[in-house]
């Protein structure tokens, strides 16, 4: 196919999901990360490039802070009905007769300890143990009144990670107009219009290279925090309707999908757990998702640069849930360290890893190749629901 001669202008053929999957198979898939097969596109232009590739990867490294560990703990003697639950002093839930527990990683202990659901995961993850305590509701079944234990990875039956909101198509821009500090969830943002942070990787995340996500709904394979991850369905604030560039590619945060990963397989290199003062904890995760070019509308939206992608401006000193925008800035700017919003010049910083995106970018690729990783299609695309709806009170 690579070697096909085409004219100018000419339609590129389509790929088929079997076919991709076949050249997979025999070790012929050709794989370049999203920086890479941009580069090829300038250099020899859309129809060769298309030709030389099936598949692109883009990845992103960001903040989750809605985020949840769910444990399934193995049975106790004497039984006890979980109730009030700490891991290593950060509230977790329980609910029913069993022993399965559920943390939100943003959660924080309540001594004022910079120790979180983030902090309790990455002490799993490096092999040491955690404090389990929780009272117990006592029944004629499950007579314990209390546990207080502790708790390794190896004593944990099973245990998955679940991003609420872990690939958005697009990110946003956080500037204050306030005097001093703000501290924000993406970092402290000094006022009046002193610095600028941006959530995004632009040209190389994944809903920059993929719009509206469409190739990833439930059933995708991703690569999350070196495992291989699932996407359950839409995240947590979808919007799968945003105002869009002609191009396709959306202006705002946009639709979303949630991925679920098996605790035991993550690889505690492609994960950080952070604090965010006067917000509490979060993890830092590269996730990586395959990009297969099935025709050239996706070859054509995967080639987009970042002075033709935005993101939008927005005020975080402003404590209303519709805050004021200052329209987009293209991400040539942003990546250039600075920007300019309403006349000013204004220093942009990243509030991601884009070293931590590019590496989880060249171990799928690697995976991909050597067929480690599986190449699908969704068994269904996102939903067009949206699910951002305000609450009204």
């Amino acid at each position: 196919m690579g070697g096909m001669k085409r004219e100018p202008g000419a339609p590129l053929p389509c790929r088929s999901e079997a076919e991709l999957q076949e050249r997979q198979r025999t070790g012929q898939l050709r794989v370049r990360i999203a920086a890479d097969f941009r580069q090829l596109v300038q250099q020899q232009g859309l129809s060769q490039a298309y030709g030389q590739t099936d598949v692109v990867v883009a990845a992103n490294a960001e903040f989750h802070d809605q985020a949840s560990l769910h444990l399934s703990l193995g049975a106790i003697d004497p039984p006890i009905r979980l109730r009030d639950p700490q891991l290593d002093g950060v509230a977790a839930l329980a609910g029913g007769a069993g022993s399965d527990l559920v943390l939100p990683l943003a959660g924080m202990r309540g001594d004022g300890q910079r120790h979180g659901g983030a902090q309790v995961l990455a002490a799993l993850l490096a092999g040491g143990s955690i404090d389990l305590s929780a009272g117990g509701e006592v029944t004629p079944l499950q007579p314990r009144r209390e546990l207080n234990t502790r708790l390794s990875l190896a004593q944990i039956g099973m245990g998955r990670l679940l991003l609420h909101r872990a690939i958005g198509e697009n990110g946003l821009v956080a500037v204050s107009s306030a005097e001093g500090l703000i501290r924000s969830p993406y970092g402290p943002l000094l006022g009046p219009w002193a610095n600028a942070l941006y959530t995004c990787g632009g040209a190389d995340s994944i809903g920059l290279v993929m719009p509206a996500l469409s190739l990833l709904g439930p059933g995708s394979p991703v690569l999350v925090g070196g495992a291989i991850g699932w996407v359950v369905g839409c995240g947590s604030a979808h919007q799968p309707q945003p105002r869009r560039l002609p191009s396709g590619h959306a202006r705002s945060p946009g639709a979303v999908a949630a991925v679920s990963v098996d605790l035991h397989e993550l690889d505690p290199r492609w994960l950080r757990a952070t604090y965010f003062e006067g917000h509490g904890s979060a993890l830092l995760v590269a996730i990586a998702a395959p990009v297969p070019l099935l025709n050239g509308s996706i070859a054509r939206q995967a080639a987009a640069l970042d002075e033709n992608l935005e993101a939008p401006v927005l005020d975080i000193s402003i404590p209303r849930r519709i805050k004021p925008s200052f329209g987009g800035v293209p991400y040539s700017a942003l990546k250039a360290g600075q920007i300019q919003v309403d006349g000013r010049l204004i220093p942009a910083a990243p509030a991601h890893s884009p070293r931590l995106a590019v590496a989880m970018a060249i171990e799928l690729t690697e995976r991909l190749i050597s067929g480690r990783f599986p190449l699908r299609l969704p068994l269904q695309p996102l939903s067009q629901r949206p699910g951002l709806i305000p609450l009204e009170a």
